[in-house]
């Protein structure tokens, strides 16, 4: 299936989303216009011609291992060679270690190019920016010296170890062990499982960020370490030396993006290196977790414009029954041109939310202000959460428009469902998110929460009447949710945080619609579609959220049994 990238639909929120604040701070100065362009250029053509004909066999031909070594599938290695080569790993990292030091949103916009060409190798470059964000902020500079530049070049390739067969969301219940040698090296022993490209047949060294537990680690997250265990020890210089005591056990068979092998990691007393303080590993693993929350939640977004494009083409060449609208090109049957206005609309305001959570991350970063942390901070689960389950909503709805034919594997509809249900779960299943967004999220008693409510009302403001209103509407009655789950006490919250969540993606993508329409006449038709069909969905997330708990611990295991 041909791949084109939406570049109208970016150029227009970084035109409204306040791209220009991020380009004139001193940090990201250097992303002038004819450098934005030239980037989304590119990486539209990398991604329409490289990646998007890998898709497929990724899913036919996954990968496999073989003698303790995975073994990639056909083409993968020359497209992330390709990827590596251009420099797309370190779009957003530090020129102090051969990055380009571009902005994070602009660095979305070209994941989100490369995911819905091909996801199950762009997840690869993404766990390796993860690391390299990670290592940034809490690695010393040695370290930093010997491995950015590595990842950075695509030589190396970077995961992230957390989860372990008793311990998926409850980190804390970790069993790793890291028995320190003396020599400012450690002995890890544990298994890990759901690794994301744990090993591969195109670079030189695998990279293992990893959780374990010093002997003087108190229990819980608190207790945690984080460690540096390479799969070949490199010297000072980067040279490599020995294989190091760690191996793929398996790959996991899945669901869906065959094409990225997950393994189950054992480490066997492997050698490695403290990353950060002692005991301080979680603070170190969040920072990469928190860029690949959003890295995730685009990768929701990038399926759903994939499976958009696919259902579009065959609901245009495919004619069903006799209509007045009938004729080349138009899509004459009411419920199927509503599916795909639906996808369209749904995909717009998911990337709306990702890239304005990539512009409060560039602006924190830029300025340290205090504002800017506490948006991007807000803003990262639900743009994780909506994001994935927009992805997955808009894969169904894509089978739908297929009819018996989304069915068939041939027809590749099924694809996009498969590889997108995995986003939902992974890097903080989005229940997990919901549940940051209504607890941590609010210890400024809501002002982040009402700040961007109220500029969802100025842009209402600003539009006419027929949509402004719905919007306003819509605005306070989020606002008196929000009022109400602050009186909540933690249990009522995280009975009400997934419907709250939605609610405010719902309300936030809205007010991106009329943004996009102000800016853009022509999107007119798809604001209004978004505010008269979708938006009123708001109201019903509203009073599930206003239940709480309510009501839940009547329901037995029993219960639910009958």
């Amino acid at each position: 299936m041909p791949y084109t990238a939406p570049l109208s639909d970016y150029r227009l929120l970084l035109a409204t989303l306040g791209f220009d604040q991020v380009a004139a701070t001193d940090r990201f100065g250097h992303a002038t216009p004819d450098t934005v362009d030239a980037i989304l250029t590119e990486a539209a053509r990398l991604s329409q011609t490289t990646l998007a004909p890998l898709n497929r066999a990724g899913d036919l031909h996954p990968a496999v291992l073989v003698d303790g070594v995975v073994r990639t599938s056909p083409g993968f290695a020359a497209a992330f060679r390709a990827v590596a080569d251009g420099g797309w790993i370190g779009i957003s990292a530090s020129p102090d270690h051969g990055g380009m030091g571009l902005p994070l949103a602009l660095a979305t916009c070209v994941g989100e190019m490369m995911g819905s060409a091909c996801l199950s190798l762009q997840l690869c470059p993404l766990m390796t920016q993860g690391q390299i964000d990670a290592l940034e902020h809490h690695a010393s500079p040695q370290m930093q010296a010997l491995y950015i530049p590595k990842l950075i070049s695509g030589q190396w390739n970077g995961t992230m170890n957390l989860t372990e067969p008793q311990a998926g969301s409850d980190v804390g219940a970790l069993r790793t062990k890291a028995e320190p040698l003396g020599d400012d090296t450690f002995a890890i022993t544990g298994e890990k499982i759901y690794i994301s490209w744990a090993d591969n047949d195109f670079t030189q060294n695998t990279c293992h960020l990893v959780l374990a537990r010093l002997p003087d680690g108190g229990a819980g997250t608190k207790g945690i370490s984080l460690f540096m265990v390479p799969k070949f020890l490199p010297d000072a210089a980067g040279n490599l030396g020995a294989r190091n005591a760690l191996r793929v056990v398996r790959l996991e068979h899945k669901l869906g993006l065959h094409g990225s092998p997950t393994a189950v990691m054992a480490y066997e007393g492997a050698t490695g290196w403290l990353v950060g303080e002692p005991h301080k590993g979680m603070a170190a693993m969040f920072t990469m977790m928190n860029n690949a929350r959003l890295g995730v939640g685009m990768q929701g977004v990038c399926v759903a414009e994939a499976a958009l494009q696919q259902a579009l083409t065959y609901g245009e060449a495919r004619v069903q029954g006799r209509t007045a609208l009938d004729g080349p090109g138009v899509i004459g049957h009411p419920d199927v041109r509503r599916m795909l206005a639906e996808m369209r609309a749904e995909t717009f305001a998911a990337r709306a939310i990702g890239l304005a959570c990539a512009v409060a991350i560039d602006m924190a970063r830029a300025t340290d202000d205090g504002a800017w942390q506490a948006r991007a901070a807000f803003l990262t689960p639900i743009a994780k959460a909506y994001g994935t389950d927009t992805g997955h909503h808009v894969a169904q709805l894509g089978i739908q428009v297929h009819g018996g034919l989304g069915f068939i594997e041939d027809s590749g509809a099924a694809q996009f469902a498969r590889d997108v249900r995995v986003t939902q779960i992974y890097e903080g299943t989005n229940g997990i998110q919901a549940l940051d967004l209504v607890g941590r999220k609010m210890v400024d008693n809501g002002a982040t929460a009402f700040a961007l409510l109220d500029e969802v009302a100025q842009t209402a403001a600003l539009s006419p009447p027929d949509l402004g209103q719905p919007v306003l509407a819509a605005v306070q009655a989020l606002r008196d949710a929000t009022a109400t789950l602050l009186a909540q006490d933690a249990i009522d919250r995280a009975g009400a945080a997934v419907a709250y969540q939605r609610a405010f993606a719902q309300v936030l993508g809205a007010g991106f619609h009329l943004k996009a329409a102000q800016a853009d006449a022509t999107r007119l038709p798809l604001a209004r579609f978004a505010i008269t069909r979708l938006l009123p969905r708001h109201a019903a997330w509203i009073a599930e959220a206003q239940h709480g708990a309510q009501g839940l611990s009547d329901l037995s295991a029993e219960m639910l049994r009958a």
